[in-house]
């Protein structure tokens, strides 16, 4: 096995950083952004590993070849890259430090999902490149030492198109703004399920819930497996901060999305808000005394070790309003629902970045921003999202989610008003939902409590799945 280019680099000088779904949208400019704001802010000297997961070879080899592409056009095009260097800057000295692996990754087959984590946990990753290519290093069976951040995007939304009669009837009630930044005009149909386990056959599987697999379960299963490169051991990464776990949420879901009576959201037709609902209850209780319990066995290794170990931290992000093609749209609609969402931005929306590059604003903000800075604006309890100005110009805003508030904070709306600080979209009323409820301490309780029920169900589903799982390693 040969040995890494970042071997020979100080831990410190380095960052591993996973995203799901990241062959197109706005996982592929979680990619773009992170090479980007990594080589304009760090030493001339860093490495930046990105490992993009992709659902097969062909599009993980489409996908690194994208993104290195990407990193030759920055490298050779950046103002700020070539002042930082000097007269005698050479895009190549850039991209060698660049480095784009990926592995192959189905949310909804939790074999692959295990095999995904042991490959990276105890396996080997390959990203060969050309001969003839003086920009980027071949890379052969390498190993990744560790993880500091993975960015949780992939998923579906598992909608059919639109309900024409509620587009109408959203624009003319709530208004432009409102109604294109918390649309309920989205078609879906509910029942949709899936077999987690698609290779064992001399067992009877229970279905799962498609949506929940794809948008929460694969991930929550992958994270656990994946504490090992996530957590610290005291006496040998005391240079580099906890890893991270980013889950991206969307700004939509409020409180009836979600029923523990449909905890898989199955029934209902709208799966996709239900399960980001949930992500933001599980991600911001989960440093919460009365979820502990549940987060600490989450969070603990499969293999125990005898040194004491720093679990990873969970944050909670969305992009914003972005147009992908994640919900379905013919071209012609594709084009003018791309219009309609610039005169929102241009109406006074601050929840409008409207591109994918700019919808992974925030993701990579939390990913590469100083671990102080973050525990200095008590990071994992906001819900963090990507906000655009009049302009485009990109800003990291706190979002309001209800039985939270923006940071599990009591106010009042006379504190809102008269909020200090900030101007103009950094202040937390512009861009508030309509008809918003100011948190109150009785909503916050309840919150708290759902977010128990909710990491008390998630930990018995992996104990329940994990056991299926491991019967069905023993028996090949």
């Amino acid at each position: 096995m040969a040995p890494a280019p970042w071997d020979s680099v100080p831990p410190e000088d380095t960052l591993f950083a996973l995203v799901t779904g990241a062959n197109s949208g706005i996982g592929f400019a979680i990619c773009q952004r992170l090479i980007d704001e990594y080589l304009t802010t760090r030493s001339l000297t860093s490495h930046l590993v990105v490992i993009p997961t992709t659902r097969s070879i062909r599009k993980s080899q489409e996908t690194i070849d994208a993104l290195r592409q990407h990193a030759r056009q920055f490298a050779a095009t950046s103002d700020i890259l070539r002042s930082r260097a000097g007269p005698n800057y050479d895009p190549r000295s850039v991209t060698k430090r660049i480095h784009i692996l990926s592995v192959q990754l189905d949310l909804c087959n939790l074999a692959d999902v295990h095999r995904a984590a042991e490959q990276l946990v105890d396996g080997t990753v390959s990203s060969p490149a050309d001969d003839n290519d003086v920009h980027f290093t071949s890379l052969t069976a390498v190993r990744i030492p560790r993880l500091d951040s993975v960015i949780f995007n992939a998923g579906m939304g598992g909608w059919t198109g639109l309900d024409w009669p509620k587009v109408f009837h959203n624009i003319f009630t709530k208004g432009l703004v409102q109604a294109t930044t918390w649309p309920t005009f989205k078609a879906a149909t509910a029942g949709h399920v899936v077999n987690p386990l698609p290779d064992v056959t001399d067992d009877k599987v229970p279905e799962m819930g498609q949506v929940f697999c794809a948008n929460v379960f694969g991930h929550y299963l992958l994270a656990h497996k994946l504490v090992p490169l996530l957590s610290r051991r005291s006496e040998s990464d005391s240079s580099i901060p906890p890893g991270r776990i980013i889950w991206e949420s969307s700004i939509e879901p409020g409180w009836k999305n979600l029923s523990l009576s449909d905890f898989q959201a199955i029934k209902t037709n709208a799966a996709y808000e239900s399960t980001k609902r949930l992500t933001d209850v599980l991600s911001l209780t989960a440093t919460l005394p009365s979820a502990r319990p549940f987060v600490n066995s989450y969070l603990q290794p499969a293999t125990k070790s005898d040194s004491p170990a720093t679990p990873p931290r969970i944050y909670l992000v969305h992009p914003g309003i972005v147009q992908t093609t994640l919900f379905p749209l013919n071209a012609f609609m594709f084009f003018w629902y791309r219009v309609v969402l610039y005169i929102a931005r241009w109406l006074g929306s601050p929840w409008h970045p409207i591109t994918g590059y700019n919808g992974a604003v925030a993701p990579v903000w939390l990913a590469l921003q100083e671990q102080e800075a973050l525990d200095a604006v008590n990071a994992e309890h906001v819900k963090w999202g990507s906000g655009t100005d009049w302009w485009g110009e990109c800003r990291v805003l706190k979002t309001e989610v209800e039985g939270w508030g923006w940071d599990g904070t009591v106010g009042t709306r006379k504190e809102l008003k008269n909020e200090k600080g900030e101007r103009g979209i950094g202040r937390k009323i512009v861009g508030r939902k309509s008809g918003a409820v100011d948190l109150t301490e009785e909503k916050r309780v309840e919150f708290e409590m759902l977010g128990v029920e909710c990491w008390r169900e998630m930990e018995r589903l992996r104990g329940e799945w994990e056991a299926r799982l491991g019967r069905m390693l023993e028996r090949k």
